[in-house]
C-alpha cells in the first residue's frame, strides 16, 4: 500500500526538512563528542561526563528519528500535525547540561 511508504505524497514537505534538521543536530553532537575525547588529556576524567551526555543525546535523536518522521507524515495525511515538544525540550535540556558541565570542568580542572 502506498500509504505505508509515503503517506503524504510529497517528498519536499516538512517531515523531510525536519528529519534533516534532526540529523544535523545529531551529527553536531557526535562531532562535539569526538572533540571532548580529544580534550581528555588536558582536562582529565571529568570530560567523560561531557562525552557521555553528548553521545547519549545523539543516540536518543538517532533512535527516535523514525518515530518522529512517521508521526509527521501521518499528521500531514490526517491534516493534523502536532509539534514534538518533548524531543525539543530534552534536546534543550541536554544542551544546557552540556554548557553547565563544560563550565564546571573548566573552573574545577
Amino acid at each position: 500500500m502506498a500509504y505505508s511508504q509515503r503517506p503524504h505524497g510529497d517528498p519536499g514537505l516538512q517531515p523531510e526538512r525536519t528529519s534533516l534538521a534532526w540529523g544535523r543536530t545529531m551529527m553536531a553532537l557526535v562531532t562535539v563528542s569526538a572533540i571532548f575525547l580529544r580534550w581528555l588529556p588536558v582536562h582529565g576524567l571529568p570530560i567523560l561526563l561531557l562525552f557521555a551526555v553528548s553521545s547519549a543525546a545523539a543516540l536518543a535523536i538517532y533512535l527516535t528519528q523514525r518515530r518522529r518522521y512517521g508521526a509527521s507524515s501521518r499528521g500531514i495525511h490526517e491534516e493534523r500535525v502536532d509539534a514534538d515538544v518533548r524531543s525539543v525540550l530534552w534536546t534543550a535540556f541536554a544542551a544546557v547540561m552540556l554548557g553547565g558541565l563544560g563550565i564546571g570542568v573548566v573552573l574545577v580542572g
